[in-house]
This record gives C-alpha cells, sequence and structure tokens, in this order.
C-alpha cells in the first residue's frame, strides 16, 4: 500500500506564515482580476466595439421603422436594411451631437456645450474610478464606492452649509471633508479584511445599503435638513463652499474637473513611484510572497481601502459642491456602480481610467440628447454598459470573436506572479 506524502517541514527560524484556510479561494479570487487587468488595450477596444455592435442590433429592434420593414422583408429587402442603417447611424449620431459637439446647433455655446457636459459628468466617474483601480491593483473587490461617494457628500454638505468661511478656506475644507468621509467610510472595510479576513466584497455592499439609508435618515435630522421644508433635502450649499465654473455661468464645467486631473497624476506618482504603491502592486499580485518578503500585507489592505475611499469621497465632493449644491438622498446617482466599469475599461491604470471615465460621461450626457432625437430607449446606453462590463471580465471571449493572440503566446499562459526573491530585490 502507497503511504501519504508528509508535508513539508518549514524550516527552523523561517518566518513565512502558515497558510490560511481561505488562500486557495483568495488566489482564484486575484487570479480572475490579475487576468482581467492583464488584457492589452486590444481586447479593450474590441470589447467596447463587440458592446456597440450589439447595441446597434437592439437600437434596430426597438426602432418603429425596422419593425415595419421586417413585415415584408423578404417582398423588399432593400428597405429592411435601410431602416436598420438609419436608426443606427441616426441614434450613434444623435449619441455624438449630445456628448462631444453639435455642429447643428444655432450658436457657437450651444455647439460645444455637449463637450463639457461630457467632462462635468465624468468628473465623478474618473475620481471614483481612480479609486476602485487602486483596490483592483491592489487584488481587492472593492465594489463600495456608491456608499463612499454617498459619506463624502455627506461631510463635504454639512461643513458646506453649516459654516460660514472665507471663500478658499470654505471650499478647501469641504473638500478635505469629502476625502475624510469617503476614506472613513471604506476604512471600515479595510479594517475589518486586516483583522477578520472578511470578504471585501460582502462588507462593501454592505456599507453601499447602510450609507443610502443613512443618509436618508440624516436628512430627516435638525441637521440636515432644510429649514421649513418637508423634503428630505438639505440647505443649499454656501457660495464660498461651491467649485468655481470654469468657463462662466454658459456651462456648468467646474473646478473639480482640474481636482480629477490632478488625481489621476497623484495615482500615477502613487502606483508607480512611491514605495507604498508598490507594496499595493506587490500584494495585488502575490500577498503570500509580500508577506513573507516583510510587507505588512493587513496594513496593506487598510490603506488601500482608506485611500480609495478618499478618492471616492472627492467624486461626491464634485456632485454636491459642483453640480447639484444640495445633499439628497440621490445625490451619488449610480455613479459608484458605474465607475467599477470604468475601472475596468481603463485597466485600472489612471490615464485608461481617465480616458474611460470620458467615455462613459460622454454615454450618460449623450444618451438624453439620442433619446429626444431618435426616440431610442435611454436604456441602450445602460446595456452598452453592462455589456463593456461583461467583455471586459471576459477577455478569452473577446478574443475567441475576434481571434486575437492570447497574451502568453500559443500556451496562453497567464503573467507570472511576483515571488518572495523577487519582491524583496525590488523593496531592497
Amino acid at each position: 500500500m502507497s503511504q501519504a506524502t508528509p508535508a513539508p517541514e518549514q524550516p527552523a527560524g523561517s518566518t513565512a506564515p502558515a497558510p490560511r484556510p481561505d488562500d486557495g479561494l483568495e488566489a482564484r479570487s486575484q487570479g480572475a482580476l490579475r487576468e482581467m487587468l492583464a488584457s492589452s488595450w486590444l481586447v479593450t477596444v474590441a470589447a467596447l466595439v463587440l458592446a456597440l455592435l450589439i447595441s446597434g442590433v437592439l437600437i434596430a429592434a426597438a426602432d418603429a421603422d425596422v419593425q415595419d420593414a421586417a413585415v415584408y422583408l423578404f417582398a423588399r429587402p432593400s428597405d429592411f436594411f435601410v431602416a436598420v442603417w438609419d436608426a443606427v447611424w441616426g441614434a450613434y449620431v444623435a449619441l455624438f451631437q449630445g456628448a462631444v459637439f453639435d455642429p447643428t446647433a444655432s450658436t457657437f455655446v450651444r455647439a460645444v456645450r455637449p463637450i463639457t457636459e461630457t467632462m462635468t459628468v465624468s468628473v465623478p466617474l474618473i475620481l471614483a474610478g481612480l479609486g476602485l483601480g487602486i483596490g483592483f491593483r491592489a487584488g481587492m473587490f472593492n465594489i463600495g464606492a456608491q456608499g463612499q461617494i454617498i459619506l463624502g457628500a455627506v461631510f463635504a454638505g454639512y461643513i458646506g452649509f453649516s459654516f460660514d468661511l472665507p471663500p478658499v478656506l470654505h471650499l478647501l475644507l469641504a473638500v478635505i471633508g469629502a476625502a475624510v468621509g469617503g476614506g472613513l467610510w471604506a476604512g471600515i472595510a479595510g479594517f475589518l479584511k486586516a483583522r477578520t479576513g472578511a470578504n471585501e466584497v460582502i462588507v462593501t455592499i454592505m456599507l453601499n445599503n447602510i450609507a443610502i439609508y443613512l443618509v436618508g435618515y440624516l436628512l430627516t435630522t435638525s441637521a440636515f435638513k432644510r429649514e421649513g421644508s418637508n423634503n428630505p433635502i438639505s440647505p443649499p450649499i454656501g457660495p464660498n463652499a461651491e467649485y468655481p465654473l470654469l468657463l462662466g455661468s454658459q456651462f456648468r464645467l467646474h473646478l473639480g474637473f482640474v481636482v480629477a486631473v490632478l488625481a489621476a497624476v497623484f495615482v500615477w506618482w502613487l502606483m508607480n513611484r512611491s514605495t507604498l504603491g508598490f507594496q499595493f502592486r506587490a500584494v495585488g499580485s502575490n500577498p503570500r510572497a509580500a508577506r513573507t518578503a516583510g510587507i505588512n500585507v493587513n496594513r496593506v489592505y487598510l490603506l488601500v481601502m482608506v485611500v480609495a475611499g478618499a478618492l471616492a469621497g472627492l467624486a461626491g465632493s464634485a456632485q454636491l459642491l459642483g453640480t447639484e449644491k444640495v445633499l439628497t438622498a440621490g445625490v451619488a446617482a449610480s455613479f459608484g456602480f458605474d465607475a467599477i466599469t470604468v475601472a475596468l475599461l481603463g485597466r485600472s491604470k489612471p490615464l485608461g481610467t481617465f480616458l474611460a471615465g470620458l467615455l462613459f460621461g460622454a454615454l450618460r450626457a449623450g444618451g438624453f440628447a439620442m433619446q429626444a432625437r431618435t426616440g431610442t430607449p435611454i436604456d441602450i446606453v445602460l446595456v452598452v454598459q453592462s455589456l463593456v462590463v461583461l467583455f471586459i471580465a471576459a477577455p478569452p471571449l473577446v478574443r475567441a470573436v475576434f481571434r486575437l493572440p492570447s497574451p502568453g503566446g500559443h500556451g496562453g499562459a497567464p503573467a507570472p506572479e511576483l515571488s518572495a526573491p523577487v519582491v524583496k530585490e525590488a523593496a531592497a
């Protein structure tokens, strides 16, 4: 009879920790995340093209002229294909005109207003996407940006309408308050992950729900409810706490866009030029090797969530101090969830996330024009976003559709993880 091979003994004096029971699940989760983030730009663009093609089919199917032409398709097929082309082309042209430039506008201001709306809408997407991207690169599935945006808006709102301070100081304190609020809320998930090993996906989902009900409750209290109003709405933000407009009162573009640009530069420096950013990436690549190399992995989990939450909190400040000017239960809209797609589409890199945020801002801004001019359901835009998530999460599917080579060559092997000696050498 064969005997079971005994487990290898750990060398004397070794500081390597014993594997935890959930290391296998964690490794598989981080491996899937690494595969999504390691996809080439070609796969990302192909995923977007594929999403637009499928959405075009849905646009055509929802068009009344296409439905009428389909009745006599075999008698006059040319009518059907012309109707399909007119429906899809008209919808996407309207989307472009509503998001980038409208050459049919009567004035120059109206012609360029779409691109400024895209930039305005993209601010919270970029900021929250940058925060989520840091978590993804550190191997953490932080999907709690929605709650972090809400808490950032709560902190910024209270400072904005409760105090009367000089212009620059008031705005600065409100922005800092937003970052602190988002960082503290995300820090709860980081603390639980570090101390108890709690799954950050479940914790952040629960924190999202708590934040939604919390802001609803706060708006019924005397500290947040507007005096003389029965609606759940806060007093207006003081003018000194508002983000100033960048292009005058004819446009909504505010200083928050500059904050988003500076945040992208900061994230690039943090992740590529700082020791802390290297620790984030090392833990995301191989937490066991990072732990063996002397990196305090639990501390990294906490710091990752705090930094990510602070960026999401800044997204809340953009909503409150830049566009809404009042705190309501719907202040975060769906930006926290859309930011997940933005971070994945941008491969969690600062430049990619910035461009992806602009793209999704364009989809949001142009979607209303598409609906108004062509009657295309606004839900088509949501379908595009959902399909992008689907295809970004399944790179092998996209490569199979477009016959693209796998990242590991013919063998398709994924990029190797960082080993402990490599981590030690890089840290030195």
